[in-house]
C-alpha cells in the first residue's frame, strides 16, 4: 500500500462507519417492532419525534438515504427508476426523495465561475441573480442576463460535490463487495447493482455531456419546433462545471397541476390545467414515442417539473442530464414484445423477456410463464379507453423483480421513462388514451420491418456475423481438442452459494464423530476418570475426556441448529 493512499483509506473507513451507523439506526426498528411487550419499542424516534416503528421498511430506507446526504440521495433517485432491481414498493417510496441541500453562497458560485470562465467572467454578464432558481444535489441554477440583453440561466456545479460523490461511491462499492459474501444479501447482486449505477451518476457530473445532449435533441426535434422547444446553449460559456442555456419563459407543468388542485377558483392571470392546450398531451406522447421507435435516443425523465408550457403554447423540455439510448436490436425486441402483448402470445413474450433481461441461472421457467400469462390476460384484453399503461409497466417491473431478471441500464431507463410519461399524461388529463398512439406506432413499425431496405440490412448483419463465426469457430474447436488430447482441459466450478452448506455439512459430520467417540470413551471408562473410588450421586468412573467431548459436541450441534434456523 502506498503511503499517499492512507488518508483516503482513513476517510473511507470513517465514512463507512458513518454509513453503517445510519443503516443500523434505521434497521433496529425491525427487531423492536417484533417485540411488542418491551417498553423501549418507541424510544428510537426520528427528528420530528415519531417512533421509527410507525414507519414501513420502505419509508425507513428513504429516511436513511436522506440522512446520508447528496450522493445517496442521487443513488436513491436513480434506484427509483429501477423497480426491476428494488421492487415497486421501494421504487415508489424513493420517488419522494428530494434534494434537501442548502445552496452554495454567491461567493462560492462566483469562485467556481472564475475558475471555469476566467477571472474576468463578469464582463460577459450584465447581471446574475444571487438567489438560485433551483437547487439540486449536483448543481444549482441562477437566472442571468448577458451583455447583449439575452436572458439565460446558469447551471453551476456545487463546490466539492465531485470529490465527495467519488469518495462516497468508493465506500459504497466496498460495502457492496462485503455484502456479496452475506448470503441473504448476495441474491440481490450488490456489486453488479453498484457497477450499473456508478456510470449513470458520474455522467451527470460532466455538464459537457448535458450540453451535447441538448444540441443533439434540438437537431432531432428541429422539424417539430412549432410544438416542441429545446433550450439553446451558449457554447462559449459552457465548461465541465458550468452550463449556460436560454431561459424558457413559461411555467412548469408541476406548478400548473399544484395550482389547479389548491386554487381551482383563482381569478389571477396564472395558468391552470384548464388553460393547457388540448393537443399538448398528444404532442408529448408522440414526441417521446418517436424518440424511442425512430431515433433510438430519448429524454429519460419526463416528469412535470422538467416540462414547461411556454406563453405561446409550445412545450419546452428541460434537464437532459439523464438520457437513454437503445440500439436497433433492442428496439426490435421492444417492438416484438408490444406485438406479443397485443396478440396475447404468452410463450413468445416469455422468450423475449428472457432474451432482453439477465435471468438468474436458477430461474423457474414455469413460474415465469404463469406470471406472464396472467399479465397478458389482464392487460392484453383491455380496451383502449380502459387500458392502464402505467399499471401494466409497474406489474411487468414487479414480475422482473420477483424472478430476479435484471434489465440493462438503457432498458431500465426506457421502462422508467414510459412510466413517468404515462403519469404526466394522466395529470394533463386531455381526454385521449396514450395506448392509441402506441398502437399507431406499432402498425408503422410492423410496416417498416417488412421494407426491402430493412431486410437487406438484416441479411447483411446475419452474413457478417456468420462470416465471423465461421472464421473463429474452427480455430477455437482445434484449440479445445488439443487441450483435451494433452490432458490440459480443465473445468472450473465456483459453487459460491453452496460453500456455507458444505461447511455446515462438514462441521456436522465432525461433530457427530466427536459425539460418538465421546460416548464410547464414557462407556469404556477411559482414564482419567472422575470419582474413581467413591460414587457421587450414583455416578462413578466418568471419563473426563469423554465428558468434555460430549459437552463440546452437543454445544456445537445446538449452535449449528440455531444458525440453520436463523438463515431459513
Amino acid at each position: 500500500m502506498k503511503l499517499t493512499s492512507i488518508p483516503q483509506l482513513y476517510r473511507n473507513l470513517r465514512r463507512g462507519r458513518e454509513i453503517l451507523r445510519v443503516l443500523r439506526r434505521y434497521g433496529l426498528a425491525d427487531w423492536i417492532s417484533r417485540t411488542r411487550r418491551l417498553p423501549l419499542q418507541n424510544w428510537i424516534k426520528d427528528r420530528s419525534g415519531v417512533p421509527l416503528t410507525q414507519y414501513t421498511r420502505s419509508q425507513r430506507i428513504r429516511m436513511a438515504i436522506t440522512e446520508l446526504g447528496p450522493t445517496f440521495i442521487k443513488v436513491g433517485q436513480v434506484l427509483a427508476a429501477r423497480p426491476d432491481l428494488v421492487g415497486n414498493e421501494i421504487a415508489e417510496e424513493l420517488k419522494q426523495l428530494r434534494n434537501e441541500v442548502s445552496p452554495d453562497s454567491m461567493e462560492v458560485v462566483e469562485t467556481t465561475l472564475a475558475e471555469e470562465l476566467g477571472p474576468n467572467f463578469r464582463k460577459h454578464f450584465r447581471h446574475i441573480e444571487p438567489m438560485p432558481l433551483a437547487t439540486a444535489s449536483i448543481g444549482q441554477v441562477h437566472r442571468a442576463e448577458l451583455m447583449d440583453g439575452q436572458r439565460v440561466v446558469l447551471k453551476v456545479q456545487r463546490r466539492g460535490i465531485e470529490k465527495m460523490m467519488r469518495e462516497d461511491l468508493d465506500v459504497l462499492e466496498g460495502l457492496a463487495q462485503w455484502a456479496d459474501h452475506v448470503e441473504s444479501l448476495a441474491i440481490w447482486g450488490p456489486s453488479d447493482m453498484v457497477r450499473q449505477l456508478m456510470p449513470m451518476i458520474l455522467r451527470e457530473l460532466d455538464f459537457n455531456r448535458e450540453r451535447s445532449n441538448l444540441k443533439q435533441f434540438a437537431q432531432i426535434l428541429e422539424a417539430d419546433k412549432a410544438e416542441i422547444v429545446i433550450p439553446s446553449v451558449f457554447d462559449q460559456f459552457c465548461t465541465r462545471r458550468v452550463l449556460v442555456m436560454e431561459e424558457m419563459v413559461g411555467e412548469p407543468l408541476a406548478k400548473v397541476f399544484e395550482r389547479d388542485v389548491h386554487s381551482p377558483s383563482r381569478e389571477s392571470s396564472e395558468m391552470t390545467r384548464a388553460d393547457l392546450p388540448p393537443e399538448l398531451g398528444r404532442t408529448l406522447a408522440r414526441t417521446y414515442l418517436r424518440m424511442v421507435f425512430e431515433d433510438g435516443f430519448f429524454h429519460a425523465d419526463p416528469h412535470p417539473g422538467n416540462l414547461f408550457c411556454l406563453r405561446d403554447g409550445r412545450l419546452a423540455i428541460l434537464d437532459f442530464g439523464m438520457t437513454g439510448r437503445i440500439d436497433e436490436a433492442m428496439r426490435e425486441s421492444i417492438e416484438e414484445m408490444l406485438a406479443a402483448i397485443n396478440a396475447g402470445d404468452c410463450r413468445r413474450l416469455t422468450r423475449l423477456i428472457r432474451r432482453v433481461g439477465n435471468p438468474r441461472v436458477d430461474l423457474d421457467q414455469s413460474a415465469l410463464e404463469i406470471d406472464v400469462a396472467d399479465f397478458v390476460d389482464t392487460y392484453g384484453r383491455q380496451t383502449l379507453d380502459r387500458f392502464d399503461l402505467s399499471g401494466a409497466l409497474n406489474q411487468l417491473s414487479e414480475i422482473l423483480h420477483r424472478h430476479g431478471i435484471g434489465l440493462p441500464n438503457q432498458s431500465a431507463l426506457l421502462l422508467k421513462m414510459l412510466i413517468s410519461l404515462e403519469g404526466t399524461l394522466r395529470e394533463i388529463g386531455v381526454g385521449f388514451d396514450s395506448l392509441d398512439i402506441v398502437r399507431s406506432y406499432l402498425r408503422r413499425v410492423m410496416i417498416r420491418r417488412l421494407t426491402p431496405a430493412r431486410r437487406l440490412r438484416q441479411a447483411r448483419r446475419i452474413y457478417l456475423e456468420s462470416e465471423a463465426f465461421m472464421e473463429n469457430a474452427p480455430e477455437q474447436l482445434l484449440s479445445l481438442m488439443n487441450q483435451a488430447r494433452l490432458g490440459q482441459l480443465q473445468v472450473r466450478l465456483e459453487p459460491k452459494r453452496f460453500a456455507p452448506v458444505v461447511n455446515r455439512l462438514v462441521v456436522g459430520l465432525m461433530t457427530s464423530a466427536v459425539f460418538l467417540g465421546s460416548a464410547l470413551m464414557l462407556s469404556y471408562e477411559v482414564s482419567p476418570v472422575l470419582f474413581p473410588d467413591q460414587p457421587m450421586l450414583g455416578i462413578q468412573r466418568v471419563s473426563i475426556l469423554g465428558l468434555v467431548g460430549l459437552i463440546a459436541s452437543f454445544s456445537v450441534m445446538v449452535a449449528l441448529c440455531l444458525a440453520i434456523l436463523r438463515s431459513e
